[in-house]
């Protein structure tokens, strides 16, 4: 049985979730679609990386993700699919795929084939749904079109090391305020050796000096910080929205000061 997902940036007030579902259905009425989300920021690539990167290997080898953020097709971001640990992205390559895949792919092609109507704003349900069923059904992906020997880079941000000192962003605020930050645990661990260490958020103005294992393990209101299950370090305010309260934005300067 074939499982196809859906992320967008397009809510869930208009028709658009719907007539892609209809779509795909009208063409494999037994295939299984799971909404990831809807809810992505209009046009943010970086966001719905990050989230199919925290969640596509939940699902079984095979999986097919249809990733509507951005969608429009040029000849700098083409239209197309991705295979990668077993799974099946169909998305424009806008950058996106360097915020899902960090070690590599196994096979990338263009979308070579014709949309169902002649408009062009909504490629999702009248291309992307069509190449998800070719898929489903075993298409190999050179019946979709020719391989695309290198993906564009979506400028992701990596942590940096300077004598004592890393400095990383805030790569994502999750729906609780909390912040995700782009510093992984190997980094920390690699570079602080046990050593104490300072958290600064907006420079000198807030301060943690202490890693937890949950968010209950400090008072309600209290700053905390931790390694959540993607691996990095997310700070956020027990029972609190620490982004909207403390003035965080995404990109944000994280800094993780060691002493010695």
């Amino acid at each position: 049985m074939a499982i196809i997902t859906l992320t967008s940036d397009w809510g869930t007030s208009d028709y658009y979730v719907a007539a892609v579902k209809g779509v795909i259905l009208s063409q494999m009425p037994n295939a299984t679609i799971v909404d990831i989300t809807h809810d992505i920021l209009p046009f943010n690539i970086a966001q719905a990386g990050f989230t199919l990167r925290n969640c596509y290997r939940n699902f079984p080898e095979g999986t097919i993700h249809i990733i509507a953020v951005e969608t429009i097709e040029s000849d700098v971001n083409p239209h197309v699919v991705v295979k990668a640990h077993g799974h099946y992205f169909i998305s424009t390559d806008n950058g996106i795929f360097s915020h899902i895949l960090d070690d590599g792919y196994e096979e990338a092609v263009f979308i070579d084939v014709e949309q169902d109507t002649d408009f062009y704003t909504f490629s999702t349900r009248d291309r992307f749904a069509k190449v998800a069923v070719m898929i489903a059904k075993g298409e190999p992906l050179s019946a979709i079109g020719a391989r695309r020997e290198k993906l564009n880079d979506g400028g992701t941000f990596c942590a940096t090391v300077k004598n004592n000192i890393i400095e990383g962003i805030v790569m994502h605020i999750d729906s609780y305020d909390n912040l995700i930050t782009n510093i992984s645990r190997e980094l920390f661990d690699e570079v602080g050796k046990g050593r104490d260490f300072t958290i600064k958020v907006k420079g000198d103005l807030y301060t943690i000096e202490e890693l937890s294992e949950s968010y209950d393990d400090v008072d309600h209101l209290d700053p905390v910080a931790l390694f959540g299950t993607h691996g990095f370090l997310e700070i956020a305010l027990n029972h609190a929205k620490m982004a909207s309260l403390w003035g965080i934005e995404v990109r944000s300067t994280i800094q993780v000061v060691f002493k010695g």
